[in-house]
């Protein structure tokens, strides 16, 4: 199994004149030390306007900063948001090649749809339409970073004339591409594309299971036509991290930052009311967690199996792996039996100390990680040769690259 971890840079309110620097910067030094300890992906969001839920407006900035103060870490978009309110495709391929190339080759792309109020009418995109608007504006971002070049499109939502998109990434035919996935159906539909899925809906191990063999009998069936020009078969979970010796530790330092990370999503997704510069959602959140389903009681009790929502007397808590090593390794090892390829933790999150989280990534490297390492390499070769025919038949079914008109060619300014 590999593993990553994701920033939304969370900063609940009160907000002092620095927070933002310090946020960026301390995120920055958990990154490059996550580089140095082992770990395999870092993940950065693209969210707009989501006050102190996420302040990751631009993430190819805070990725492109991390690349130059790392060596081996994967840096992942997770995601960026390809309905063309929010970004023309030209402008992700050319952001996504440049990254690829400073980072050495290490950039993944996932990308989404959003689906929060907030950003859709902030940015005037449809509801209704913003998963036809994804689907396609992903096959014109992965042409643009293959077709030299671009042949142009006139689709629904993005019309583009021929142009040579510069610079392409390093890694050929594009770095890795993912989606993000908060349900079993969309799951599914990355499997169908042959691409990543990124799974951000906290589901516990024996559920992944099954989502795991949907995912995999997908991208082995005829059902599975890429959306780019490579085949990238993994699904990913994300889990609250933080591991202390101490579990009673743990959970103060730990569980309350998990719980705002589940309340918060909900405020800007499922129930809440924002008013812009005015509604303090870590307020809202001590005062109505409990009434949400974020209560302490149920995921704080100490010595129980860990677990990404704990039930008590009906009601769940969000907690995840904020433990031990062995309550943490013990959790893990359900995501591995399920054949989940990769764990993100979600650290930095709530009013999570920058200290605390440092510490609990070098305790998990240093007591849960290895084990876990040592079985990925074999793996993956064993996935990758089991899983070679349905993907060559996979790429086979993709139209291939397209040409641009035969003579094309655009003067240097209007001709009248």
């Amino acid at each position: 199994m590999r593993f990553g971890i994701f920033y939304e840079l969370q900063l609940p309110r009160p907000w002092d004149p620095g927070a933002e620097h310090r946020l960026v910067q301390e995120s920055l030094e958990q990154i490059e030390l996550a580089d140095r300890l082992g770990f395999d992906y870092a993940w950065a969001v693209e969210h707009h306007f989501l006050e102190e839920y996420s302040h990751s407006s631009a993430p190819e900035v805070l990725l492109a900063a991390a690349s130059q103060r790392t060596s081996r870490i994967r840096l992942g978009h997770g995601i960026v948001q390809l309905p063309v309110g929010y970004n023309h495709p030209a402008r992700v391929a050319e952001r996504i090649a440049t990254l690829d190339l400073v980072s050495n080759g290490r950039a993944e792309l996932g990308t989404g749809e959003s689906s929060s109020e907030a950003e859709l009418g902030g940015f005037g995109v449809q509801r209704a339409t913003k998963r036809a608007q994804w689907e396609e504006s992903l096959d014109v971002v992965t042409r643009l970073m293959v077709e030299e070049p671009f042949a142009g499109v006139d689709g629904r939502y993005v019309r583009m004339p021929p142009r040579n998109v510069v610079p392409k990434p390093l890694q050929r035919p594009h770095p890795p591409l993912w989606v993000a996935c908060s349900r079993r159906d969309t799951i599914h539909l990355a499997a169908t594309k042959g691409i990543g899925a990124l799974s951000f809906s906290f589901v516990a191990a024996e559920e992944a299971r099954a989502w795991v063999e949907d995912y995999y009998a997908t991208i082995a069936s005829e059902q599975c036509v890429p959306a780019g020009f490579a085949v990238n078969p993994n699904l990913a979970c994300v889990l609250p991290l933080m591991c202390h010796e101490d579990e009673a530790t743990a959970v103060d330092r730990g569980l309350d930052g998990s719980q705002f990370f589940g309340y918060s999503l909900g405020h800007y997704y499922v129930f809440g009311a924002h008013a812009p510069g005015g509604t303090d959602v870590w307020q809202e959140f001590e005062h109505n967690r409990d009434r949400f389903g974020f209560g302490r009681d149920a995921a704080a009790r100490i010595g129980q199996p860990l677990g990404a929502q704990l039930m008590e007397e009906g009601m769940g808590a969000l907690r995840g792996a904020v433990g031990t090593p062995a309550q943490v390794r013990e959790l893990v090892a359900g995501y591995e039996a399920a054949g989940v390829d990769q764990l993100i933790f979600v650290s930095q999150a709530g009013r999570n100390r920058h200290e605390h989280i440092c510490e609990s990534l070098e305790l998990f490297a240093r007591t849960v990680m290895p084990e876990f390492h040592q079985r990925a390499d074999a793996h993956e070769t064993a996935k990758a040769e089991r899983l070679a025919p349905a993907v060559a038949d996979a790429l086979a079914r993709r139209p291939p690259p397209r040409s641009a008109p035969a003579g094309y060619s655009f003067p240097a300014s209007p001709q009248f």
